[in-house]
């Protein structure tokens, strides 16, 4: 049987990883600045991380959620300490795409309408509303289009409130740092915006920290840098580090109520462990602290080389913007000097992504590194 084949691979077969390096079958190191799109949070192979999963293995590795599974609300506990969503409620999943799937369903049922907002260059996820509320019609099937999604500009409040006056608007969904689609940013005062016309005209703000949550950009969440409250908040990818979960967290204003949401894998055993051991390390490390301090340490370094246009983002999500597209400069970076790093819509961003345990050494080595591939591609 073949693979069925939808993705462009690069030659490189990893078969081990520790800590922010890569190791293929030939034994090449590489250092790893994309994360496997933001996944590794603390690192690959983290020994507690490893330690807990195994531990949890010869316990009990899944039930279904027809059981009680203490281990559920022992993780909502944590997100709650370190995020300070304290009063929020928990509904774990299994990826990103499903998580955005359940906030835009449990937005609907909340407020009985059935459109969504999104912005250009959004990404969401590649399943059936999810996909309809990402900006790329190339991955949009004629099924998912009959989803009713608006495209509005970020900044744009004119347009916004003209939306959601219309009176069918269920949910805003946005990225306060865009991952795929380029690393841009909504303006502080268009965030507070959103906030205040979605309850004024009685739509859901989602927050999709699917690519930007646990810790990565400095803060818990992305969008708490504003100190806002939405409605629902979608997480995933770094929440285990490489384990499949997901989860929304539900403000106190939407009740809950038996058969609206549901899952099979969801909030397993394994996957609770493994993301109450990255909230261990992340809070033992200070590895949020780290992702505030290495970022502002790769802005420093990125001003310093000329062919660098523009830098987006913050913490360790990061994205280089040149004046060239930067495919052949991240195969040189890979093939010649053994560094992952990640593209996105924006044919031009270079996008950095990697595990929050990355020190200045590395971020030093890449630097060098880069100046001498550009110096051999431009």
């Amino acid at each position: 049987m073949k693979l069925f084949d939808v993705y462009p691979l690069y030659d490189v077969t990893p078969v081990r990883a520790k800590d922010v390096f890569v190791y293929d079958e030939n034994g090449n190191e590489y250092l790893d600045l994309y994360g496997g799109h933001a996944v590794i949070s603390i690192g690959h192979g983290h020994p507690h991380y490893i330690n807990k999963i195994n531990h949890q293995l010869h316990e009990i590795g899944f039930y279904s959620n027809a059981i009680q599974n203490p281990m559920q609300q022992k993780l909502a506990d944590a997100i709650g300490e370190h995020s300070c969503c304290y009063e929020y409620q928990l509904f774990l999943c299994s990826s990103g795409a499903e998580a955005n799937e359940n906030a835009l369903k449990l937005a609907s049922f909340y407020t009985g309408k059935k459109r969504v907002i999104a912005f250009h260059n959004a990404f969401h996820g590649r399943t059936s509303a999810a996909v309809a509320a990402t900006d790329n019609p190339n991955i949009v099937a004629p099924l998912n289009a009959q989803q009713e999604v608006t495209f509005l500009p970020f900044n744009d409040e004119v347009a916004l409130e003209n939306e959601l006056k219309k009176g069918d608007v269920c949910a805003v969904i946005f990225e306060a740092i865009q991952g795929v689609g380029g690393l841009d940013s909504p303006k502080k005062k268009f965030i507070m915006a959103m906030e205040t016309l979605c309850n004024t005209y009685n739509a859901c703000l989602i927050a999709d920290e699917v690519q930007s949550g646990f810790s990565r950009t400095g803060t818990f969440f992305a969008f708490q840098k504003y100190r806002i409250n939405p409605h629902i908040i979608t997480i995933a990818k770094g929440m285990g580090n490489g384990f499949p979960i997901g989860g929304i967290l539900v403000h106190p204003t939407i009740e809950p109520k038996y058969g609206l949401l549901g899952t099979t894998f969801g909030g397993n055993h394994l996957a609770c462990a493994a993301s109450l051991a990255v909230l261990d390390v992340l809070k033992e490390e200070k590895l949020q602290d780290n992702a505030h301090q290495m970022g502002a340490y790769f802005i420093e370094k990125a001003k310093t080389i000329a062919q660098i246009k523009k830098i987006k983002g913050r913490g360790l999500m990061l994205g280089f913007e040149f004046d060239f597209e930067v495919g052949e400069l991240r195969k040189k970076l890979i093939y010649t000097h053994g560094i992952f790093t990640g593209g996105s819509s924006n044919k031009k961003l270079l996008r950095i992504l990697p595990p929050l345990t990355i020190q200045k050494r590395q971020i030093d080595f890449f630097f060098t590194q880069l100046e001498i591939a550009l110096n051999t591609t431009t």
